[in-house]
């Protein structure tokens, strides 16, 4: 029961994001045309795809779709084990929910990487296969400036782009994970050594009483 209730979390956040991703490919145009605008001009709901990371990264290679997508396998995987050893050890409970959201966000864009190229027919035109170099969905986009980047800023410089990238519900998730981790870390992991650190004091108690 225990394993079930965080594991459910993840579960949780997989398909509340493929509903919503599903229900944007059904209902919305892409682009500035299908464009909906939910507080202002500040907040909207934009249908674009995303073919490499988080928040519109790619890795630029030929097989750099593929290899993205057999990282987000391997590092399901790896996240899935430590959530679990984490449940096992009874580690504080808000650090294992974070763990959970995590997962479930790494979860969500790995589904749409390893299934939309077929189901939503958007893979890239050079894919060489659509499975596993399915686009990400993304919708929710915080405008808060758009202009041209100096060609002298790395990475995004000599390009139009937006302030904020436009990202999913898995995305939010990673992200809300990670903030949380870093803002209670102190909560959450001095709590989790404390047990320990009592059980070692208890220890040297008892042989020093054994001593004498």
């Amino acid at each position: 029961m225990k394993y079930l209730k965080y594991f459910g979390i993840t579960l949780l956040v997989i398909l509340i994001d493929q509903i919503v991703k599903l229900a944007v490919d059904t209902n919305m145009a892409m682009g500035t045309a299908g464009q909906i605008k939910i507080f202002g001009d500040w907040f909207k709901l934009h249908y674009t795809t995303n073919p490499g990371m988080a928040f519109g990264m790619q890795l630029g290679s030929e097989y750099g779709k593929l290899i993205l997508t057999t990282f987000r396998l391997v590092a399901m995987v790896g996240i899935g084990y430590y959530l679990y050893y984490l449940i096992k050890k009874k580690v504080h409970p808000g650090y294992i929910v974070c763990i959970a959201m995590i997962l479930g966000g790494a979860i969500g864009n790995l589904v749409d990487s390893v299934f939309y190229g077929v189901l939503m027919g958007n893979a890239p035109f050079d894919a060489s296969t659509p499975w596993f170099h399915g686009q990400v969905v993304d919708m929710f986009y915080i405008d808060i400036w758009e202009g041209f980047i100096p060609d002298w800023v790395p990475l995004w410089g000599g390009s139009y782009t937006a302030l904020w990238p436009i990202f999913n519900v898995a995305d939010a998730s990673i992200f809300m994970g990670v903030v949380f981790i870093l803002l209670f870390q102190k909560k959450f992991f001095t709590e989790d050594t404390k047990p320990h650190q009592e059980e070692e004091e208890d220890e040297i108690q008892r042989q020093f009483i054994e001593e004498k």
